[in-house]
């Protein structure tokens, strides 16, 4: 409790206009930073769990969700986006000291996201039995692809307001309970894809042996069992978000939930250029995939399973983006520009420094890595040799995933999403789809690491031009 109420005190002190010393503003990075560094660890072991688990059954149920992961990817990054529209606006109010707007921008967003995420729900039931074809899925692997995909369409709903909730409570200052929770929905996933995915079985240790449930649902089962962590977290993360929330609490409180233009205008100012950046990216993504589905099964799952591990490497660099969003966020609502400045370089230099560690140890321990999440070699052996590839983009990941949440604080995000697509399209795709003949998956991961080394550079130059720096009207 005392870290807790010292943060406090410290976005107080944002607020309020006092002085914050170097040590101080150090502390308050990192007591937002780890929370949610561990929330995104949280969601990363999630996708590792589901992967080994489903790794187990054989390549072709491995590479059944595989085909579909950039897709599940999309429709997450637009379930981020529309919540992130909203949550900013909240970070901007709060840091001006204004609850009672905050909490209006809070209704309305309830309002807003459950619709739109209601409306992803039909269309990616609407197109999950043709998207596993159009992705190039050969007859072996379509069948549970679609399956996977349209049991993750139905959950939806669920992983929007979860987002949304999460976003709300981060912005507040809150990095605590969204972390902890979302530890609870990694555990979750593991209980529900243990009792889902298998069939019944004993387990014997030490002698003892227990009888375990299983319906023996496979890849279906990897699906059901994310979804069904999914909603019983977002259950959770709204309970809090309503009953105990200090900045944002619903509860006893009145307000209207009808949706106002300004906020919604505002809200896609902000998360339109995210969500059609998302959309664009997530369509890179999926050409990569269609540009590794003729080298084989094998490939295919090798570049799911790499991506899968690679995130446990760049996900802290997410959260010290969520933690640079609520800083930077409340600082400009408090209209303070150098302290806004200052708390920029501090969790850019911090995001930095963390995911070259991550670097290093994804290099080492790859092969490891690897094996826990697959036994077929063949798999293996590719995974591990692209893992090695990326490790020298660390750094460089870290400057752009860091600097895009300061902009996103900043509620700027037009220019930072252009970077990006030019990034990806113009040097990644170029790369990929030159390299793959000859050199096969190693060929794409190369074009990726040059491609995120070109895009840190082109983050750190915008950082350091301070262009950004815009005071919410």
């Amino acid at each position: 409790m005392g870290r807790v109420a010292h943060k406090e005190e410290l976005l107080a002190r944002i607020r309020d206009g006092a002085p914050l010393t170097l040590r101080q503003q150090l502390r308050l990075t990192l007591l937002l930073s780890f929370p949610a560094v561990l929330a995104q660890l949280s969601s990363v072991v999630m996708e590792y769990i589901d992967a080994a688990m489903v790794g187990s059954l054989g390549a072709d149920a491995a590479a059944s969700i595989g085909l579909v992961a950039s897709s599940t990817w999309l429709f997450w990054g637009l379930c981020t986006a529309s919540a992130i529209g909203f949550s900013v606006q909240v970070a901007h109010r709060i840091g001006a000291s204004d609850r009672d707007g905050a909490r209006s921008v809070l209704r309305q967003s309830l309002v807003a996201v459950t619709l739109f995420g209601v409306a992803l729900l039909a269309i990616g039931t609407a197109v999950a039995g043709r998207l596993p074809v159009w992705l190039g899925g050969g007859p072996a692997i379509v069948r549970d692809a679609t399956v996977y995909f349209r049991i993750f369409a139905l959950s939806l709903p669920a992983l929007q307001l979860n987002y949304l909730a999460g976003s709300m409570l981060r912005c507040s200052g809150n990095m605590l309970v969204p972390g902890l929770l979302n530890v609870g929905m990694c555990l979750l996933d593991v209980v529900f894809n243990a009792l889902l995915i298998f069939p019944a079985r004993r387990v014997c240790i030490a002698g003892c042996c227990l009888p375990i449930p299983g319906a023996d649902m496979g890849v279906a089962g990897a699906a059901l069992g994310t979804g069904l962590a999914a909603a019983v977290t977002a259950g959770a993360m709204l309970w809090y978000l309503w009953y105990r929330s200090s900045e944002l609490r619903l509860a006893g409180t009145r307000g209207s939930f009808r949706l106002r233009r300004d906020t919604l205008r505002r809200a896609l100012r902000i998360g339109l250029p995210m969500g059609a950046e998302h959309a664009v990216l997530c369509g890179a993504q999926i050409l990569t995939t269609v540009i590794v589905a003729p080298l084989g099964a094998a490939a295919i799952a090798a570049h799911a399973f790499a991506v899968t591990v690679e995130s446990l490497c760049y996900m802290p660099g997410h959260g010290i983006a969520d933690a640079a969003t609520t800083l930077v966020g409340q600082c400009l609502g408090a209209g303070r520009r150098e302290l806004t400045r200052r708390f920029a370089r501090i969790t850019v230099g911090t995001g930095v420094v963390v995911m070259t560690v991550m670097g290093a140890v994804m290099y080492g321990l790859a092969p490891a890595m690897m094996g826990i999440i697959t036994p077929d070699a063949a798999i293996r052996e590719l995974g591990v040799a692209a893992l090695r590839i990326e490790a020298f983009a660390e750094p460089m990941f870290a400057a752009s995933i860091v600097a895009y949440g300061v902009f996103v604080g900043a509620g700027d995000t037009l220019v930072p999403c252009a970077m990006n697509l030019g990034s990806i399209w113009a040097v990644r795709l170029t790369l990929a789809a030159l390299l793959a003949p000859t050199m096969g998956l190693q060929g794409v991961w190369v074009a990726m690491c040059v491609e995120l080394c070109f895009r840190g550079a082109i983050f750190l130059v915008r950082l350091r031009r301070e262009t950004w720096i815009k005071l919410p009207k």
